[in-house]
């Protein structure tokens, strides 16, 4: 039997607090009472939230709550209060954002999903010291710029891993021209001539990962191009020169 409550399932909460406490089975420091009140209260307002874990924050009284497919937010213990933003931490080091460093692990496992053989790839001649994964666009003027220190970054023995990120949208020209790069006979070869602002004719291969290279790409928060990866699932938005991306990476 369901009731309803107020505009909320009790069957849904019921559901979401079996989920969350599965997600967290590691991770026994939220009690079952607190999941519930943080469920119960979201789905008041949000019922097509679905909670997929709660856990304790490093700010006491506050405890993560990371929405399946959706942000990661901060929330009282009772659910009523949460606060969407990142939260820092003060070391001797200076600020550190807790929120970002969560945000990154995740990115990581989600870029871990991504075959090699769909994304067009530009490694050293020798030895590979760091990777990083940059979401590109044809017409992007700093992605072109971007694309020109690729073969320093190669010399330092950084691999850089194109994934496809048509700013204007599927099915926009630009999403035509970088789609004409993925099915390409020589990919590197088409996309550094596109790059370069050469014209090719249009090559539209049904099996392309462009869409869901996009998609993805607004999943892990990029927002405009280019936006670079780390290997630990660090985002880098915007255009950096080869040397200063190497000390970001902390090659």
């Amino acid at each position: 039997m369901m009731v309803s409550v107020k505009g909320f399932s009790l069957a849904l909460v019921a559901a979401t607090v079996l989920l969350v406490t599965s997600a967290q089975a590691e991770d026994d420091k939220v009690s079952a009472e607190v999941a519930t009140n943080i469920s119960r209260a979201f789905n008041m307002v949000r019922p097509d939230w679905q909670l997929q874990s709660v856990s304790p924050s490093r700010m006491p009284g506050l405890y993560k709550v990371q929405i399946l497919n959706g942000p990661l937010l901060y929330s009282s213990a009772s659910g009523l209060q949460f606060v969407a933003g990142d939260l820092f931490e003060i070391t001797d080091k200076g600020f550190v954002n807790l929120t970002e460093h969560e945000r990154s692990g995740d990115r990581a496992k989600l870029m871990a999903g991504v075959a090699k053989k769909d994304m067009i790839i530009f490694s050293p001649a020798g030895k590979v010291k760091d990777y990083v994964t940059v979401f590109t666009d044809i017409d992007c003027g700093y992605c072109r710029k971007l694309h020109g220190e690729v073969p320093k970054l190669n010399e330092m023995g950084i691999e850089v891993r194109y994934m496809a990120y048509p700013r204007a949208g599927i099915g926009s020209k630009s999403y035509n021209k970088i789609v004409t790069a993925w099915c390409a006979d020589d990919p590197k070869k088409a996309l550094t001539s596109l790059k370069q602002g050469k014209t090719m004719s249009l090559n539209m291969c049904e099996d392309n990962p462009v869409a869901k290279q996009f998609m993805l790409g607004q999943e892990i928060g990029v927002s405009g191009t280019p936006a670079i990866i780390t290997s630990s699932g660090q985002l880098l938005p915007g255009y950096m020169p080869a040397d200063k991306l190497a000390q970001a990476i902390e090659l």
